[in-house]
Order: C-alpha cells, then sequence, then structure tokens
C-alpha cells in the first residue's frame, strides 16, 4: 500500500486547533483597560486647563482688542476693524525699532558660536571642567534686574570698563549707555553674557549623547579634535543648533528686560516690545499695543517657519 492510499484511508488531516477561549483574568484586564482609555486625559486636565486659561485665552484677547480702540481703562470700546494695522504699517518710526533687534541677532550668533565652543571643550576631558561649567552658567541664574544694575555700574563713565581699558593705555571716556551707537551693542552684550551659558549646556547634553566609541574610532583614524568636532559632533546635534538658532531669532525680536531697566529705551534703544509696552501703559493705546503684538507673534511664527523650510528637521542616527 502506497503513503497515498494510507492517507486516503486515514481520511482528512486533523483541523487545526481553534484559538483557546481568554481566561477569566486576561478577559478582566481588558475590561478594565478599555473602562480606563481616559487615564492619560487625567493626568493632562490641569495642565492643559492652565495652558488654555492663561495662554491661549489670552491671545485670543489679543486678537480682538487689536481691532479696537481700547484704552486700557475705558469699559467700552469702539470696533476700528484693520485701522491699528494700518497705522502700524503706515508709520515707519514703528518699524524703525526693527534696527535695534537686528543688533541683537548679529549678537545672539556669536552668543551661539561661543556657547558651541566652550561646549565641545568642556566635553573633553579639560582640566577644572566642572569649575568652567559653573562659571559660565553662573550668569542665566542670576535675576534680570540684578543684572541690569551691576552692567550699569560696568558701563558708566569711569566705571568699571573704563578702569579695564585703562590697564591696557586706553584713557578715553566712552558713553556706553548714552551714545546711540554705541548703547545697542553695550546691551546686546550684556545679553551675550547671560545667556551664553544656557547656550553652552544645551549643547553640552547633547555632545555628552554621542557614544564614545566614535571618538576612539576618530582617534584610531587619526582625527583631530577639530576634525572630530567637524564630522562627529556638529552633525550629531545638529537638532539643537537648529532650536539655538529658532530662539535666538524670537529672542532678538522680544527683547525686552535688559534695555528697559538700564535705559528705559531711552538714546535709541527701545525695542519693539518696550514700545509696546509704551503704548499700552503710557500712552493708553491698548488697541495699538494689542496689534503690535499680533504682528510680533507673525513675525515670529514666519521666521520659525522659514528656519524650518530652510534648515528641515533631520533624524540623527547615533550608532
Amino acid at each position: 500500500m502506497t503513503a497515498l492510499q494510507k492517507d486516503r484511508k486515514q481520511g482528512p488531516a486533523t483541523a487545526p486547533a481553534a484559538p483557546a477561549a481568554p481566561t477569566k483574568p486576561a478577559l478582566h484586564r481588558r475590561t478594565t483597560r478599555r473602562h480606563w482609555w481616559f487615564t492619560p486625559w487625567l493626568y493632562l486636565l490641569v495642565p492643559l486647563t492652565l495652558l488654555v486659561a492663561f495662554t491661549y485665552l489670552p491671545i485670543i484677547d489679543m486678537f480682538g482688542y487689536s481691532a479696537t480702540d481700547w484704552d486700557g481703562i475705558s469699559p467700552t470700546s469702539e470696533n476700528v476693524g484693520a485701522d491699528n494695522y494700518l497705522e502700524l504699517f503706515t508709520r515707519p518710526e514703528l518699524f524703525k525699532v526693527f534696527l535695534v533687534s537686528g543688533v541683537y541677532l548679529l549678537a545672539s550668533f556669536v552668543q551661539i558660536a561661543a556657547a558651541l565652543y566652550f561646549a565641545t571643550v568642556l566635553s573633553f576631558n579639560t582640566r577644572f571642567r566642572n569649575l568652567f561649567k559653573g562659571i559660565l552658567f553662573f550668569p542665566y541664574l542670576m535675576n534680570g534686574v540684578a543684572i541690569g544694575f551691576v552692567f550699569l555700574y560696568f558701563f558708566q563713565p569711569g566705571g568699571t570698563l573704563d578702569s579695564l581699558l585703562g590697564t591696557v593705555g586706553y584713557h578715553g571716556r566712552l558713553m556706553w549707555l548714552g551714545d546711540p551707537d554705541l548703547v545697542n551693542k553695550s546691551l546686546a552684550g550684556v545679553s551675550v553674557w547671560r545667556y551664553t551659558g544656557l547656550n553652552m549646556v544645551l549643547f553640552l547634553g547633547a555632545i555628552q549623547s554621542i557614544p564614545g566609541h566614535l571618538y576612539e574610532a576618530a582617534s584610531l583614524d587619526g582625527a583631530n579634535r577639530w576634525q572630530q568636532f567637524r564630522h562627529i559632533i556638529a552633525p550629531s546635534i545638529k537638532p539643537i543648533i537648529s532650536l539655538s538658532v529658532i530662539l535666538a531669532i524670537s529672542g532678538s525680536l522680544a527683547v525686552f528686560e535688559i534695555p528697559y531697566i538700564m535705559t528705559g529705551g531711552a538714546n535709541g534703544s527701545q525695542t519693539f516690545v518696550i514700545q509696546t509696552v509704551n503704548l499700552a501703559f503710557k500712552f493708553d493705546k491698548v488697541g495699538l499695543a494689542s496689534a503690535s503684538a499680533v504682528v510680533l507673534l507673525a513675525l515670529i511664527l514666519l521666521v520659525t517657519w522659514i528656519q524650518r523650510r530652510l534648515v528641515p528637521e533631520e533624524r540623527v542616527e547615533l550608532s
């Protein structure tokens, strides 16, 4: 008897076994999981409520105020449509403040370059690197008002800066905060001094996430420090550099604290935000100030979008 005849005699093959019915504990777990699907949303409820209440609702109100002539005090206001926006775009003096933002923007690129340099140097086995990290990050921990007062004495005629310049033979007294050609550069220098440590910490954290065997392989191939930075560090931390550029651009457009404390916007140091605050609280033009804030928000979103289009986010694989 052949094997085929044997199979026919035995009849059809046994059908595959049906999947086992879920046990009671498994069924209970599935039911519980289905009933508690909203648990993550419960954790998010409070922060989302605060975010909507203190961020998005005020923004919606700001859009509404920008279409009125409200002075900030009167219980009533009239709808003026787009008049506030027309006034903003037809008065060139209101847009001159962006020249001031340009100075801060240039300074922010110096700040990023300095932070990247310090982060790279301190990521290697440098002596006293923890001490240098603390020294560089300390200015960011200081209160902005305190920084403003410290640098008022630093920049005053015959002050600390003039004394330091006197030690190298320069005895001229410059009006660091009184000369319109110098005031914004001086204030931008204060901003660089304060925020370089923050950028350095961001870069340092990204650099330390790079696997060590990449450096070892590069060293075996004879790569020096510059080549390691160019071919390993810079490509690996590109997302953090991109984030820092976005923060630098938005920060340069929204500078307020340091110039407001040190000069109050005098001598040509008025920024867009100081001008907006003055419109709202000095000249009682809350509607026009709200329109300025809307324009600033649109500019920041536009610049961020352009930056993301020019430098798209890429996933970096470290292996």
